[in-house]
């Protein structure tokens, strides 16, 4: 069976889509507790997506720390409700990913999901043309539609 060409694209840009790992979940962390997670990166310079939301609990605030493979701090922050970042990874190993929940006398319901891109990324060179101008207007749109389906989605936890 042979499928129309727009089919085919559909179906190609849907599969890039799935190279994306991603960790969401919802935990309960005690006051004075300290909870850790960890997402493996494979590739240097490879994206990593980090969201999060207080669901209740005191005053709906955590603080929180990223840290490399070499525990070093990559972003941090206190008495925060929520945060959506996206960075690039540029060592290999594990990140991890904390909050604490030392300033509180309730236990806190939290939101999380980490991402982090395995999809190979295209290289250039001055003979070819922009990415761009290679992607037809469906995967462009089909782009564009995944992004505002995990906009909405992470506002809908909220």
């Amino acid at each position: 069976m042979l499928l129309p060409r727009t089919s085919l694209s559909l179906i190609w840009t849907l599969s890039r889509i799935w190279m994306v790992s991603s960790t969401a979940l919802t935990f309960v962390i005690s006051p004075g507790e300290k909870s850790c997670f960890y997402a493996d990166v494979d590739g240097q310079g490879e994206k990593v997506g980090f969201y999060f939301a207080v669901q209740s609990g005191g005053s709906f605030e955590i603080d929180y720390a990223i840290m490399n493979p070499d525990d070093v701090v990559l972003l941090q922050g206190t008495n925060e409700r929520q945060g959506d970042y996206i960075f690039t990874a540029n060592k290999i190993g594990e990140y991890t990913f904390c909050f604490e929940n030392e300033a509180s006398i309730s236990d806190k319901l939290i939101d999380l999901d980490i991402m982090v891109e395995s999809e190979p990324r295209r290289t250039l060179s001055a003979q070819q043309l922009p990415f761009k101008d290679h992607t037809s207007a469906l995967e462009e749109s089909t782009h564009k539609l995944g992004g505002l389906l995990n906009s909405i989605a992470r506002t809908q936890k909220q």
